[in-house]
């Protein structure tokens, strides 16, 4: 399989430098569509094209293969299926919707600039998705995981951090690079400048919450720090910020303290139970996507499936004819 030609190297980076900004994408989700859009171009390369002369029969080719080369997989070791190709790996149905999610919107982009006169992915399906619902813990489970941080200054600054997440549902990587100027004790509030698509929100954190952030203000950042000074609320030892990966460790350690099993928590654990919790409560879905930064209420609607899916396991296990 050739390489992407330099000429759709250099239009997929043009599209990604130009949408980035303009659309708010994260850098995770601009690094994901350009991988997406160079195997496009590599695969366009290997059948004589280029992408700005490509047409829809070459996208449902391209969408097909990827299709039937991720289905002979499947009987693979994941040994044997990291040393093929990327494309001979194909793509599930989850990574082909996102394939032609950049598909769309770098044709989009190439229309609007005049480049193309029509655009061939207009006329494409997307593939199927039965959306999972997300992972979530009961509300017993998440009091024993915030309560099992110790009262060292790493054991004060987890409990923040998860006590934070779980009162305000931010995502993880909100978390990670908050802001201590974010943090609003005295208003009991926090404030997202930059959330996903580049929206600000205004969340409401509990006492708790407030109680347990306050402690590691006080007694575990300066040790932390080290006399030196930092904007961002949560570091590590280093007196350096967290990654993703680091507070992905530091949930994995504690549910094995809470007695949670790890194939049950995701990084988004805990957002995902803050929403569950609160639809289970009352809480209005319009309120709920705006705390979580929802664009569109569709997205925060699989927190109702959730309260449903939860009230029929209920009835299955406790009611005389649930079964």
């Amino acid at each position: 399989m050739p390489a992407a030609p330099s000429d759709d190297t250099d239009r997929i980076d043009t599209f990604i430098d130009a949408v980035l900004l303009s659309d708010g994408w994260s850098e995770h989700t601009a690094d994901s569509y350009r991988r997406d859009l160079l195997q496009w171009a590599a695969w366009l390369a290997g059948h004589g094209g280029d992408s700005l002369a490509a047409d829809a029969e070459d996208l449902r080719d391209f969408m097909a293969e990827l299709a039937a080369a991720y289905e002979a997989t499947q009987g693979l070791a994941e040994d044997e299926k990291r040393q093929l190709a990327p494309l001979a790996r194909g793509k599930n149905a989850a990574s082909r919707a996102r394939l032609l999610s950049a598909l769309r919107r770098y044709y989009r982009y190439w229309l609007e600039e005049e480049a193309i006169a029509l655009d061939p992915s207009a006329e494409l399906d997307g593939p199927k998705l039965v959306r999972p619902l997300p992972k979530t813990l009961a509300e017993a489970e998440v009091e024993a995981l915030l309560a099992a941080p110790d009262d060292s200054p790493l054991g004060l600054r987890d409990r923040a951090m998860l006590e934070l997440m779980y009162a305000t549902g931010l995502r993880v990587s909100e978390l990670v690079a908050l802001p201590l100027a974010a943090v609003g004790l005295n208003e009991g509030g926090i404030r997202i400048e930059r959330g996903k698509g580049g929206k600000t929100r205004i969340v409401p954190m509990g006492e708790p919450a407030q109680l347990a952030f306050r402690r590691y203000l006080v007694e575990a950042r300066p040790v932390l720090l080290k006399g030196r000074a930092h904007p961002v609320a949560f570091l590590n030892p280093r007196g350096e910020p967290l990654t993703r990966q680091g507070f992905w460790y530091i949930v994995k350690q504690y549910a094995l303290r809470a007695g949670i099993a790890a194939e049950r928590l995701s990084p988004h654990v805990l957002r995902h139970a803050f929403a569950t919790h609160l639809v289970n409560h009352g809480a209005d879905l319009r309120v709920v996507q705006l705390l979580l930064g929802h664009a569109d209420i569709t997205t925060t609607q699989i927190y109702t499936h959730v309260a449903k899916a939860r009230l029929a396991q209920l009835h299955a296990e406790h009611h005389p004819r649930g079964n």
